[in-house]
């Protein structure tokens, strides 16, 4: 396998000696895993909801508006508040869970914090699976929100610490491959499911989420926890020996010492939140929380979670609207492959920015193919322009794929120091997870209203992300993971004035 020496390059690049393990891949996959279950959550939902046995008997208000033609407009027969609110709960349970897991993880340690992901995973799993009333459904998709502020908070961290340097980016990444792997097998899955006669499809659909519950739970026993965790948490040999294990070299005394002085700093923090405040966490602070709520407003997971309902109104029929979900699905895994390969080599910035243009684009057709072709009760959308729509998506799906959605969760894993890495990760969760809510919660109704001017507000949204990405995001290709204020932020024409503390 690859090994490497230290190496000090141009640019401020550091390299610490390092060989890319088997322990660190197969521990990074048993960790991503928790991106899995997120994935295959997101790609149910949307699928479910537009199952006819499902809407039949938890939701049959909605149910009969799809039957009946004409009385009620086409971009408003699935605007329905407990509709969204089955969906939508699942991230309000996060956003409050991510506050607890921030203590979780810092005091029992990363692997610890995806272990409760796991069973909390797995309980909420099963309450889905047997639920015959629509309280036990959003109880069972709260258990499993809890499973998603721990996982979101502990894996990105995990990754980033256990990951070589020159290398950080494409392993940090597998989280996000895996979200994207999870909504297609679930788009898949109920497409199949949705052709079972008896109706109990949606069942299998939510029940099948228990392997991936299962995967994360046995793959957080397996794996060790990260040295800077340990290191952290008083215990140093521990920590050096598992350095030692995941470099596959003896030569790691510069980045035990590296990690050594960042630990120290960081028990001397005894808020880690009101440590977050101080002037020179502010820049990596400010990134996280912005690049949280860009992520959301570009529209992607309005998309994601509602691929086979937005179809649907756009006039597909059932199975041609999951189909359509399955397509976006497989462009979205594909996509991210393609940020694994870039983003140690083109850098952040550049997919960041490339995105932008890309989804203002697509975004912008969507509107006017919709807004020409779609009326409040009758529409137009011949083959071609409905294969127009269908691709346009794709294409946004695409540019998200290998931008925003897996650096939004990488850049702020990697940017804080030691000392405010839990709770500054606790707050890119939280943020997330709040703005997830209110696109879940809210973009049924803002399709109802704004019909197809909904593509023309996150299209305004992405044009602020670029100019943001542009003068404010910096750089972090190849830099150690521990030394990010000095090379990052110290350097940066902005930020630096908040270094000087």
């Amino acid at each position: 396998m690859a090994g490497g020496g230290f190496v000090s390059a141009g640019g401020g690049e550091t390299h610490f000696e390092a060989k890319i393990t088997f322990t660190v891949i197969i521990s990074c996959i048993m960790a991503a895993t928790g991106g899995l279950m997120f994935g295959y959550d997101i790609g149910i939902s949307g699928g479910v909801t537009s199952m006819p046995s499902f809407l039949q008997k938890f939701f049959p208000e909605v149910y009969k508006k799809t039957l009946v033609h004409g009385i009620e407009s086409n971009y408003c027969k699935y605007d329905n508040q407990y509709l969204q609110l089955f969906t939508s709960s699942l991230y309000l349970a996060a956003l409050v869970a991510t506050m607890f897991a921030s203590s979780v993880t810092r005091k029992l340690g990363r692997k610890q914090t995806m272990l409760v992901a796991g069973i909390f995973f797995i309980i909420g799993t099963a309450l889905n699976a047997i639920g015959n009333t629509l309280i036990i459904l959003i109880v069972g998709r709260v258990i499993l929100g809890c499973g998603v502020g721990f996982a979101n908070q502990a894996v990105p961290v995990f990754l980033s610490e256990i990951a070589p340097t020159r290398i950080r980016g494409a392993l940090n990444i597998m989280f996000q491959l895996n979200i994207t792997i999870g909504i297609l097998i679930a788009n898949l899955v109920n497409y199949f499911m949705a052709k079972i006669e008896g109706g109990y499809g949606w069942r299998i659909s939510i029940a099948l989420a228990g392997v991936p519950a299962l995967m994360l739970t046995l793959g957080a026993l397996a794996v060790d926890d990260t040295p800077n965790s340990l290191i952290e948490r008083g215990k140093e040999e521990e920590g050096l020996a598992v350095l030692k294990k995941i470099r596959g070299v003896d030569n790691v005394e510069a980045e035990f010492e590296d990690i050594l002085k960042a630990s120290k700093i960081s028990k001397q923090v005894k808020n880690p939140f009101r440590n977050l405040l101080k002037r020179h966490n502010r820049p990596p602070l400010i990134i996280a929380i912005c690049m949280q709520v860009f992520q959301q407003f570009t529209g992607i997971n309005a998309i994601m979670f509602y691929a086979p309902v937005l179809f649907s109104t756009m006039g597909f029929k059932s199975d041609a609207s999951l189909y359509s979900a399955v397509i976006t699905g497989a462009v979205n895994v594909l996509s991210t492959l393609v940020s694994v390969y870039f983003v140690d080599k083109a850098g952040r910035r550049m997919l960041l920015l490339e995105a932008c243009v890309q989804m203002f684009v697509s975004q912008i057709v969507i509107a006017i193919v919709l807004g020409l072709k779609v009326q409040d009760f009758s529409q137009d959308l011949s083959k071609g322009f409905a294969m127009l729509v269908v691709i346009m998506v794709c294409t946004f799906v695409a540019s998200f794929a290998w931008s925003w959605g897996p650096l939004g969760w990488l850049i702020p894993s990697e940017t804080f120091p030691l000392e405010a890495r839990s709770a500054g990760q606790s707050v890119t969760v939280f943020v997330n997870m709040l703005f997830t809510f209110i696109i879940a919660q809210a973009f049924l109704s803002m399709m109802c209203h704004m019909k197809y001017g909904i593509f023309v507000f996150f299209s305004a949204w992405v044009f602020v992300m670029g100019l943001f990405t542009m003068f404010l995001i910096p750089e972090t290709k190849n830099i150690p993971i521990e030394d990010m204020n000095e090379k990052v932020w110290g350097q940066h024409w902005f930020w630096k004035s908040y270094m000087d503390d």
